[in-house]
Parts: C-alpha cells; sequence; structure tokens
C-alpha cells in the first residue's frame, strides 16, 4: 500500500486527502487547525495539528518513509509552504509535490528542492476552457503538455477512417480507444484503422494541447 503525507486541509489539500484514500493510499494528513484535522480524521488513516513548520514535529512523522509528499498549503502562507517543501527534501522525503500560487512562488518552490508543482485552479481553468471551447468531453493530464481527451467525432471524420485522416503525423495525435453505443450499451474498444468512424462514436485520445487544439480547427 502507497503511504502519502498531505501538509495542509484547505479545499486542495482535504479533498486529495479523500481522493486519495478512496483509491487505497495510507493518507497521514497535517494541518494547524484541529477542527479541519477532525474531520479528516474520519476519513484518513491518521491526521495530526501541529505546524509543518516545526522541524522537530515534521521529523517525528518520518516523511522519509513516506512514498509522496504534497504541501497543499493555500494562498495565505507562500512562505510556509516554502519552508515545508525545504523541510521535506532535507529530511529526505523521496517525492514531494508542492502547490504553487503564480510563477514566481512556483520558481522558488522548485529551488528549495519541489520535484513538481501542481497549481490546481490553473489545471482546472484550462482544462474547462478546453472542454467549453473544443466540445471535448472529459480530459485527464498525463504529464507535461500530454493528455488523454474523449472528444465525440468530428463532423467532418464521420465516414471516414483513421488510416485515411492520418492524425498521428498530421496533428500528433493518437486514438488510443473509441467509445460507442450499440443496441443501447456502451462499448470500449481498441480502433481499427480501416473501419470508417461513426456519428456517435466518441474517440480517446492521447495529444498535447497544441495538438487537439489542431485537430479540431481542422474539422470541427
Amino acid at each position: 500500500m502507497k503511504q502519502a503525507l498531505i501538509l495542509g486541509l484547505g479545499q486542495f489539500g482535504s479533498a486529495l486527502a479523500r481522493a486519495l484514500t478512496e483509491r487505497g493510499v495510507e493518507v497521514l494528513a497535517v494541518d494547524r487547525d484541529e477542527r479541519l484535522v477532525q474531520q479528516a480524521s474520519s476519513y484518513t488513516s491518521f491526521a495530526a495539528a501541529f505546524d509543518a513548520n516545526d522541524e522537530a514535529a515534521l521529523s517525528s512523522i518520518e516523511p522519509q518513509k513516506r512514498d509522496f509528499s504534497v504541501v497543499a498549503i493555500g494562498h495565505n502562507a507562500r512562505d510556509s509552504s516554502i519552508i515545508c517543501t525545504s523541510l521535506l527534501r532535507q529530511l529526505g522525503a523521496p517525492r514531494v509535490i508542492a502547490r504553487y500560487i503564480d510563477d514566481l512562488h512556483g520558481r522558488i518552490l522548485k529551488l528549495v528542492g519541489a520535484h513538481e508543482i501542481v497549481n490546481p485552479e490553473l489545471e482546472f481553468g484550462e482544462r474547462l476552457a478546453t472542454r467549453i471551447s473544443f466540445g471535448v468531453l472529459e480530459q485527464v493530464p498525463l504529464g507535461g503538455d500530454l493528455f488523454i481527451s474523449e472528444l465525440r467525432v468530428p463532423a467532418k471524420l464521420v465516414g471516414r477512417t483513421l488510416l485515411d485522416t492520418d492524425l498521428p503525423r498530421k496533428y500528433g495525435v493518437t486514438v488510443v480507444a473509441i467509445r460507442t453505443e450499440e443496441l443501447g450499451r456502451a462499448r470500449v474498444m481498441l480502433p481499427n484503422p480501416n473501419v470508417a468512424l461513426k456519428e456517435q462514436d466518441i474517440l480517446v485520445i492521447a495529444a498535447s494541447s497544441g495538438g487537439l487544439r489542431k485537430l479540431i480547427e481542422q474539422f470541427q
């Protein structure tokens, strides 16, 4: 079983702690607010109330033994998130993921040792904008600028085959599966490059945001 440490139980931290727990991860959650810690104790393996900027207190929970640590501290405590990130690295935490507020904050977090930085508001906003503007049904980030996206077959592609469209070479888009509905039942199939696409098909594609944009702009 994987083990995670989450520092900060605001909306992002608590949602992450709950979601990881539901996925079978053993979560240790920490916050200074005893009310938030009490709430987290109902759905995490262990929750503790202390200031994560206290090196002795942070050391006592042995972050070096956790598979990953997430510094989920919010907007009003940038200095605290930087200190926590630095302390985690000094204590030997093997993977530190830190929430950043803006570019400067992100650069500093990387400088003090964060292995990865995330901005949940920015990432959600970008995914929502893609869904609204391009008609994407769902999108899951793979890392960097790569995403798995679900997209209804554009009208101009209906009746054409994947072999004919040559999407990987022309647009950098790879169709990894096709979801369709037959006789009222949903099916997910590996794509057959020689079978014509149907109007009710939903393409599951791997692509960068730029490749997805090129595809939709060409065929919308």
